[in-house]
């Protein structure tokens, strides 16, 4: 038998209940699956950092929309597809996604490189299995609408690295720039740069935050 551990990670356990049983009944005879599920990044953390002492997970998927962990530190599922990537690094990455806007599939194929990726409003339940059983044996699997995005030439391609997501994501909280130097190890010069180039990047014309903070929020960054 090939016992296959798997992490799911969404924020709406009727959504993960809904992947589990697609794929407990599409799986094949010689296959056991061992699902472990998590709704926050907290509990994701938890879980991958425990796997990665014990018995790692072969598969992980996960949503990018997700609340910030206590500490702020992680802040999507993207964050946790990176912590895999480190701790986990034999484990197959699946991300999942109501973002179908091509600069952010753009970001994070960049960024994470997953083995599967596929855009919810796509998703049915036979393209679901289809895709799992794909990245088994001949990873990666996109769905349509991110291989559709992925081919177009995207021109004057935004790209936003972790510290830029740290800062959309913490002025989107709240936090005044002159306190972002608590948050991230930067120097304020350095910080208010980046600022200037992401305003710059999302075409802000005012330089206000607010008109950055939406932008960005409109291009699936937040």
């Amino acid at each position: 038998m090939q016992q296959i551990r798997i992490l799911m990670v969404d924020d709406h356990p009727i959504i993960i209940e809904g992947y589990q049983n697609t794929l407990k009944a599409t799986k094949k005879e010689n296959q056991t699956l061992v699902i472990d599920t998590a709704n926050t990044c907290d509990s994701a953390n938890l879980l991958m950092q425990r796997a990665a002492k014990g018995e790692p997970y072969d598969v992980c998927f996960f949503d990018i929309s997700l609340p910030a962990s206590s500490d702020g530190k992680i802040t999507s599922g993207e964050d946790l597809a990176k912590i895999s990537r480190e701790i986990l690094p034999n484990a197959k990455v699946i991300i999942l996604t109501m973002f179908n806007e091509s600069y952010r599939i753009h970001s994070i194929v960049k960024e994470i490189n997953p083995d599967g990726f596929l855009i919810k409003s796509d998703l049915t339940s036979s393209e679901l299995a289809e895709a799992f059983h794909h990245i088994l044996i001949d990873p990666p699997y996109y769905s349509s609408t991110v291989s559709n995005f992925l081919n177009k030439s995207v021109i004057n391609e935004i790209y936003v690295d972790e510290i830029n997501r740290k800062i959309l994501h913490l002025l989107s909280q709240g936090i005044k720039t002159r306190s972002l130097t608590e948050y991230i190890d930067l120097s304020m010069s350095a910080i208010e740069k980046r600022k200037k180039q992401l305003k710059i990047l999302f075409s802000i014309n005012d330089g206000k935050d607010e008109s950055l903070i939406i932008e960005a929020r409109k291009k699936g960054f937040l």
